[in-house]
């Protein structure tokens, strides 16, 4: 078997044994980015130096018997909106371009003392702001799937990584469904964590009650083995809870659903939604029931007001959150200009693109004087209402049952002009991120040989249902081992 056919806990088992090095691990995973990322475009830095010395102390401590976890030598990827110490992180923006941290965001400080490898930063939408990674500053990257298609976005180059092939796992980031739709497009598995489960610091900010880091993988044993490592509690984000954590690795090794009650809202599955994907779907729920778990059907009535209120609510924290890019302190500085009001327009139109300015201005707009209570507490009252559907639907069911995007991938080019088509593909995710939930996406099918991904909602901080139910479903299909050619 080629080393690149190796899931995480397979490449894991293999080290631990030393039936193969990390070293050897790790420049297969280079030689492989090196022949094909000139096509897929999911790098926007590779690290092959550091990759490498990462390797060989992974190697070590693999032969000391010391201080191993599932991820030690297994090689990584990073969404370059996560700070990494001494390497450049960009947030796919031209603002930040050649920004190099000072400092180790916690869920890659975490990472680094489990042992794992970090192969590069993977590209986005800028500040990711987008659903295609087409709004990247500096190129698009594509669907592994076909390259004239999108990989989903923000977080596509960290889902475009583990489809082709070119790491074992990665993170990406969650302000709206920026894990889950881009793992739909690419057919992997990809988790949005509960709010406060995984730290935020050292992650550049979009929306900072919306945003969530998460894992992106070939399937959920893959997936919980890396939220084990990134999850819990830290003194350093304020937003970070302290919960009583599970050993997701070991929750996955023998799933059973039997007896699990899964959650149907009909009114997901009408109007909109691909037929393609909705058999897949339905294919999905029977699997689903053969092996013990219970549908019952759930009521989310606000759902058609959470795309609304997302676009008001996280475009009016990314207005705030991006003030601080005026070119005086860091970024971007537009040189030559008569005064600092000058210098301020100037670097903002020359660092920011055309749907991060379309985004800020929204965001303004909202929480200006007059229209504050109009738009944005409207918006946040609906937030609560959404909130409160979601607890009402969990009295009935252990989690629910969604599809992930409303179509598989679309052209490259398809909806730039048209950001309201654009927005729709993240109809099924955005509540999700508006209540605070766990959402999960794992490949259910093909429809026009294109992934199709269904998607689970869990209770706060219920993670090991969603991942014990999405392992299961994979014991007996097999869609999460099929990988483009």
């Amino acid at each position: 078997m080629s080393l690149l056919e190796l899931t995480a806990y397979e490449a894991g088992e293999k080290l631990k044994s030393r039936e193969i090095s990390s070293k050897e691990l790790t420049g297969a995973y280079l030689d492989r980015i090196e022949q094909i990322d000139g096509t897929i475009r999911a790098y926007l830095k590779v690290l092959p130096e550091k990759a490498m010395e990462m390797a060989e102390a992974a190697d070590k401590k693999l032969a000391s018997g010391e201080n191993i976890t599932p991820l030690t030598g297994i090689p990584i990827a990073l969404k370059d909106l996560i700070c990494t110490k001494g390497i450049t992180t960009t947030c796919g923006s031209a603002m930040l371009a050649g920004f190099v941290p000072p400092y180790n965001a916690t869920v890659y400080e975490n990472l680094e003392s489990a042992g794992a490898v970090l192969l590069g930063k993977t590209n986005m939408d800028e500040f990711a702001m987008g659903s295609s990674t087409e709004n990247s500053a500096f190129f698009p990257t594509t669907n592994p799937w076909d390259t004239t298609r999108v990989p989903g976005g923000s977080s596509g180059g960290s889902a475009a990584v583990i489809a082709a092939k070119e790491a074992l796992l990665s993170l990406g980031s969650d302000t709206g469904g920026s894990i889950r739709q881009p793992a739909a497009f690419c057919g992997i598995t990809g988790l949005k964590p509960t709010y406060g489960s995984v730290s935020r610091y050292g992650l550049i900010a979009f929306a900072s009650s919306l945003d969530q880091i998460g894992p992106m993988a070939r399937d959920a044993k893959d997936t919980a083995l890396i939220f084990d490592i990134i999850s819990g509690h830290d003194p350093k984000d304020s937003t970070s809870v302290s919960y009583e954590k599970p050993v997701y690795g070991e929750i996955v090794k023998n799933p059973q659903i039997k007896g699990l009650k899964i959650g149907y809202p009909v009114n997901f599955f009408g109007e909109g939604l691909d037929p393609g994907i909705n058999e897949c779907l339905q294919n999905a729920k029977a699997t689903l029931e053969s092996l013990g778990a219970e549908f019952v059907e759930v009521e989310l009535s606000t759902i058609g007001y959470a795309l609304p209120a997302y676009y008001i609510i996280a475009p009016s924290e990314a207005s705030s959150n991006l003030a601080r890019y005026d070119g005086s302190r860091y970024g971007l500085r537009v040189e030559g200009c008569s005064d600092i009001v000058e210098m301020y327009k100037k670097s903002r139109r020359k660092g920011f693109g055309k749907e991060v300015i379309r985004r800020i201005m929204t965001g303004t707009y909202a929480l200006s004087s007059g229209y504050y209570d109009a738009y944005y507490l409207k918006a946040q009252k609906v937030r609560t209402l959404i909130k409160q559907d979601f607890e009402k639907a969990f009295e009935k069911c252990d989690v629910i049952f969604t599809p992930t995007t409303p179509a598989p991938a679309f052209k490259i080019g398809e909806k730039t002009d048209d950001p309201i088509s654009m927005y729709l593909s993240d109809i099924y995710t955005v509540s999700v991120n508006l209540a605070g939930l766990p959402g999960i996406s794992a490949p259910c099918g093909f429809p026009d040989n294109l992934p199709a991904g269904m998607q689970l909602i869990g209770k706060a901080f219920d993670e090991a249902t969603l991942l014990k139910t999405a392992a299961a479903y994979q014991t007996v299909t097999d869609f999460h081992k099929k990988m483009p050619k």
